[in-house]
């Protein structure tokens, strides 16, 4: 079976950064916790905030009945991301109960070591010359002209 080629468009190629980064950056279990931790407390943080932001918002304007006219956002539109902000802060606080269950496990060291050395194997520095010449031989660059 013929691995398939990994998707090529903008939103990918900087998913695959990203993703590489934080393996690179965070190698081990506890460090993939933490790192997870803190994405998921700032996704919490910023949801809620905006959620209760555009209550205090434009809450009144719908208490007192204002027309769409004199609102930057329509009634059903506002309605349905309030529902929508609210969804995801549901999931969100789910996701965080599931988070501490991971924080329960502890890992010897030398599990932390493979850990470590899997990070390596798995995403390793871009910047690496070996690594930018297999890049430049696997895909197309401008710097690397086809010769056909």
């Amino acid at each position: 079976m013929v691995p398939e080629e990994p998707c090529q468009c903008a939103d990918c190629q900087r998913f695959y950064k990203e993703h590489d980064r934080f393996v690179r950056e965070s190698p081990t279990l506890r460090e993939q916790q933490e790192l997870n931790w803190a994405a998921l407390q700032s996704f919490r943080t910023l949801a809620g905030r905006v959620l209760e932001d555009i209550q205090k918002q434009y809450g009144l304007k719908l208490n007192e009945d204002q027309t769409e006219k004199n609102s930057e956002i329509s009634s059903d539109e506002l309605h349905q991301a309030l529902n929508d902000l609210e969804t995801v802060n549901a999931h969100l606080f789910s996701i965080e109960v599931l988070m501490e269950k991971i924080f329960d496990i502890k890992v010897p060291d030398k599990v932390e070591e493979k850990f470590k050395e899997l990070a390596g194997e798995l995403a390793p520095d871009p910047l690496n010359p070996d690594r930018l010449r297999l890049n430049r031989l696997l895909h197309q660059t401008p710097d690397l002209p086809d010769k056909n």
